[in-house]
């Protein structure tokens, strides 16, 4: 594990909290050189320190993912600074609380800005210095709502679903030059991402999900992710006994539709 991750230019979004902070000083104490962002920098500031003493110190860049200038500019920054970067986690992300009808087309748009555009921004900005070194990995936080779609989750499902579709076609046009890509479909994790999604009015939900809190801890998530990438899989599930939904969903569709709909969505 250590030598995959040791000294590589390592660059985290959505590194303020849950999955990406886990995978922060996870990495960090792997050796690694990592750039942490989000649009919360206090916060940052917190999981820098708490990460301790590690070989490289933790860098932090603020931006939000929903400004496609300042993600931009960001990655800039970041790819001046570092000479460039070598594994990139666009891990930062939102999710909805509301019905397909009552979701605006603001919120729709928001959604999609936040956890699809602003990861293909900051590929597309790493990707040359990559190919020209012959070496990059590119992993895409999705979920496993983005293997099927889930009630108050229309534009979570939709911007998840669209992440599988751009990293598989990114990996089968550059992977005889050196790059990979891994797509981490996370089910039950107890982070605050309920707490954060967005209701029909634009506000924080402001509950933790009763599913959300019986799922496995961030550090166990990031645990897996960092196995999966390590291993060069294209596609990962993480979590718990959740993730036999999408196998029912393959080889059961039946049973999947009847099951789905009498899961508790809040």
């Amino acid at each position: 594990m250590k030598a995959y991750f040791e000294d590589k230019r390592i660059w985290i979004t959505g590194a303020s909290s849950g999955i990406g902070e886990s995978l922060a000083k996870k990495l960090s104490a792997l050796g690694a050189r990592v750039i942490i962002s989000s649009h919360e920098p206090h916060e940052l500031e917190r999981t820098k320190k708490e990460a301790g003493n590690t070989k490289h110190e933790i860098k932090i860049v603020s931006f939000d993912l929903s400004n496609a200038g300042e993600v931009g500019k960001a990655a800039d920054t970041v790819l001046m600074n570092e000479g460039g970067i070598d594994i990139l986690f666009n891990n930062g992300g939102i999710s909805t609380r509301t019905t397909a009808m009552d979701t605006s087309l603001e919120i729709d748009r928001k959604i999609m800005e936040i956890n699809y555009f602003a990861g293909l921004i900051l590929s597309k900005k790493c990707l040359p210095g990559m190919i020209e070194r012959g070496f990059g990995h590119i992993i895409a936080t999705s979920s496993i709502s983005g293997k099927f779609g889930f009630p108050l989750r229309s534009a979570y499902a939709a911007s998840k679903h669209a992440l599988h579709g751009f990293y598989e076609s990114l990996w089968m046009e550059n992977y005889e030059k050196g790059i990979r890509t891994t797509v981490v479909c996370p089910g039950r994790v107890k982070t605050n991402i309920s707490m954060h999604a967005l209701d029909k009015d634009g506000k924080a939900y402001g509950k933790m999900s009763a599913g959300q809190d019986g799922g496995i801890s961030p550090d166990k998530c990031a645990g897996q992710i960092l196995r999966a990438v390590k291993r060069n899989k294209r596609e990962a599930l993480v979590g718990g006994k959740e993730l036999i939904m999408p196998k029912i969903k393959q080889y059961f569709p039946w049973l999947f539709y009847k099951l789905i709909i009498k899961i508790d969505p809040s």
